[in-house]
Formats: structure tokens, sequence, C-alpha cells
């Protein structure tokens, strides 16, 4: 008999002969079950969560001023910002619901009217057309009659390297126009298929073509109650132009969905976990082919050797955007494009969405006690939704905040103090700070 105190046999060998016995199958069981922990850990799934839930949702947290009027005369009326959010049970991880989102929204086919504008320093923008006459015959009345300046306008401000094309703005912009609004895009400079045609290109923080854009069309149109939609990088620079110019802005009301706040705080969460290591190398690389388009003005600009060796957004930004707006720091720069910083100077009604799980903008960025200080603003927070997607429903084909966002615009429009209140704000103050001749170059053609 072979004893472990005579020495005869090792312990060890002992150990590996009994494990010898057990099945192949039940090691690779073990596999599997370890590795479906690992990825349900990694993509932050919820649907145990959910199950334990019922597959209610969570209540859709908002944050407010206690005197405030947008919520008083807007907010409370919406049914979707009292309810409960629940995500799509197949995409029930914020990753998933991130990374499929350009794959899994679906809009019916529809072409834009492109109008081409031109900046005060040059510069080409993009704006691309959706009327409600194109897609709906339902529209805003009044008295029976409807005319172009009835029928709001909502701006479109898409994220970082986003256009008009990207499938969820073609969402938003085609829901909106089948509610009754007309709707325009606001491409940012270098996107959309326009060249660049001044010695500047668009960033993070460069919200004053925001600006130029939203005063042309209230001449154009001023009659017109103008609002507007941001997404993602978009919404910081709604948000800041809003913050910039104060009581200066010329809108009715705005929305801002998956705002990233504080840029310099996103840059740090995005070197924390795998994931966000991810989706910090896939953004980068996606700035990097938007400046390639336009590698003759960058290379004049800012360093292109470096954005070309660029693994993040941070390099990114540090070896052009740093370097065009003689910032002495990378840091500096993201300091200087945050919008949350400027949320207390926001004067028109503002609805924030945020999911707490956005996986590429941190809840830890939103600027919380200062939204609940201004009492234009109303911060809505979901527990899940990833970024910028909100996928509801089994089959995935509606975005929550889509609807948000036709709701709460719709409700603003609607109410007979706010809209009114603030058109008449609007109007005195443009005209008081309006110059006295301004020159538009616009052309506009079917795309």
């Amino acid at each position: 008999m072979e004893t472990v105190n005579g020495g005869s046999v090792s312990p060890y060998k002992l150990l590996f002969r009994a494990l010898s016995l057990i099945p192949i199958s039940h090691y690779l069981l073990i596999l599997f079950l370890v590795s479906i922990v690992y990825v349900y850990n990694l993509l932050e799934i919820h649907i145990l969560q959910d199950i334990v839930g019922g597959f209610r949702g969570d209540s859709v947290s908002l944050s407010f001023n206690s005197s405030s009027d947008v919520y008083k005369e807007v907010v409370s009326k919406c049914q979707l910002l009292h309810g409960r959010y629940l995500a799509t049970p197949w995409l029930s991880s914020p990753h998933l619901q991130t990374i499929l989102l350009n794959v899994l929204v679906k809009t019916p086919s529809f072409s834009y009217k492109r109008e081409i504008f031109r900046t005060s320093d040059g510069g080409t923008i993009a704006l691309d057309w959706l009327m409600n006459s194109d897609v709906s015959e339902a529209s805003f009345q009044v008295n029976g009659t409807n005319t172009v300046a009835d029928i709001p306008l909502v701006i479109v401000v898409p994220g970082l390297t986003s256009d008009s094309k990207s499938p969820y703005i073609r969402m938003i912009a085609y829901d909106m126009a089948k509610h009754g609004w007309n709707v325009v895009v606001s491409n940012h400079r270098g996107l959309g298929g326009v060249p660049l045609t001044s010695e500047c290109f668009y960033t993070a923080g460069k919200s004053d073509d925001l600006g130029e854009v939203v005063n042309y069309l209230h001449r154009k149109q001023p009659e017109t109650s103008l609002y507007a939609v941001g997404t993602s990088l978009g919404a910081n620079i709604l948000v800041k132009y809003l913050g910039e110019d104060g009581v200066n802005v010329p809108l009715v009301g705005a929305v801002s969905i998956s705002n990233p706040w504080d840029l310099l705080i996103g840059d740090r969460f995005f070197t924390r976990a795998t994931m966000q290591r991810f989706y910090n190398r896939v953004l980068g690389n996606s700035l990097k082919g938007a400046a390639k388009l336009h590698q003759e003005t960058y290379a004049r600009l800012s360093d292109w050797e470096g954005i070309e060796k660029s693994r993040s957004i941070r390099d990114f930004n540090n070896y052009s955007a740093r370097i065009a707006g003689n910032f002495e720091t990378i840091d500096a720069f993201h300091r200087w494009a945050s919008s949350a910083r400027l949320v207390t100077n926001v004067s028109v009604p503002l609805l924030c969405v945020n999911a707490i799980d956005d996986p590429v903008c941190t809840d830890e960025a939103i600027p919380w006690d200062e939204c609940r200080k201004n009492k234009n603003i109303v911060l809505a927070t979901t527990q899940h939704g990833g970024h910028i997607a909100f996928f509801e429903g089994m089959s995935g084909k509606s975005l929550w905040w889509i609807r948000v966002v036709e709701e709460f615009l719709s409700n603003l429009h609607a109410s007979p103090t706010m809209s009114k209140q603030q058109n008449s704000d609007i109007e005195h103050e443009f005209c008081k700070h309006a110059p006295a001749e301004i020159e538009d170059q616009a052309e506009l053609t079917i795309w």
C-alpha cells in the first residue's frame, strides 16, 4: 500500500491523480461558468436585477430647484419623466446598448434638404433640413390654420464624429418631423461631407459655430419658435453655448442627452477600466479618421505627426485642439471646453438626460448642485440606458430618450406661459445685442 508518510508518493501526485479522474466535460463546464460570470461583470449586464424587479424598470430620478417654473409648467405634465425606464431585456447592458446603437437603430428612408452656411470666419457648416411636410400631414395649428411660422423648429446637434447621416440622428429628426416639427441638423465643421474652408476646425468646446447658426436661423425665421437638442459631445457644446450667451440666446428651450459635462473628469474616467480604455481607443481612432479627411488643414494648425500617433482622445486633443487653441496644457483645454462650469448661467428651459450607467460619460461629472441651483434646469437620470441609447421594448426598435425629447418640447411649446414669456424675452434681448447689419451666405441643395 502506498503511503504519503513513507515518502513513496508525493501528495501533489495524489492530488493530480484525483483531478485527472474528473471528466474533461466538468472542467469545460466550470470554464464556461467562469467565463459567463466574467462577461456578465465586464459588460455590466443587469438582466438578473431586472428579473428580480419583475421587469418593472427603475423610476426616473428628477433633480430641480423647488421654485422651478420649468418643472411646474412643463415637466410635471411629462408622463415619461414621471414613469419608469426598462431597458430592452436582451440589451440589458450599457455596453451592448452603446456598441449596438448605430447597428440596431432603423429609420424610414427620407432625404434632407441641405443648406450650406458660411460662418463669419469663412468656415462651412452643412445644415440639413427635414420639414414636417416631408414626412407627415400632422403639424401644430393655430385657430385651425397653419403657416411656416406656426411650426416650431428644432436644431439637432450631433455627437463627437456623428453627422446627419448617423442612425440615431436620423431617428430623432424623423420622429420630431413626424410629430409636427421642422428639423435642421447642424453638422460640425468638417463633418457631414463638407470641406474645411477656414483656418479653424471643430473641437469639443467650439460653441461659437452653434451660436452663429442659431442667430442666423432666428434672423431667417424671426416669428418661428426655436428649440435645440444636443447629443453626447453635441450636448456639451449646446449647454456651453447656452451658458456663455445667457439671456442673449434666441432659443425657447433645449434638451441635453448624455452630456459628458466635465471633460477633465471624463478623460480620467477613460483610463480606469477595460471597457473604458476600449471606448477611448475607438473614439480616438474615429477622431483621427475625421481629421484625416482634412489633413492639410490639421497639419498647418496642429501637430499632424502627433495626431497620427494618438492612441486616445486625450492624445488627439493634445496634438490638435490644445495647439490650435494655444492652451498651455491639455487639462487647461478640457476645463475650458467643459459645459459644467457654465450651468448656472443657462437662462432658457433646459432638460438634461443622463444614464447613471453610461459607459462613456461618467455620472461623476454631472453637476448635480449647479443643476438644482438653476431654476431653468431639470435633470433627469435613469439607472440604465448606456450612452445615447436607452433602448426600450422587446423589439428594441424604440429609443426612450427620443420620446422624452418630443414630449418635453411639445409640452414646453404648448405652455401658455413658458413659451410666450421666453419668446418675449428672447426678442427683447436679441434685438439689443444683434449687429445692425449681418450678411448671411447660404445656398440650398437636395441631399
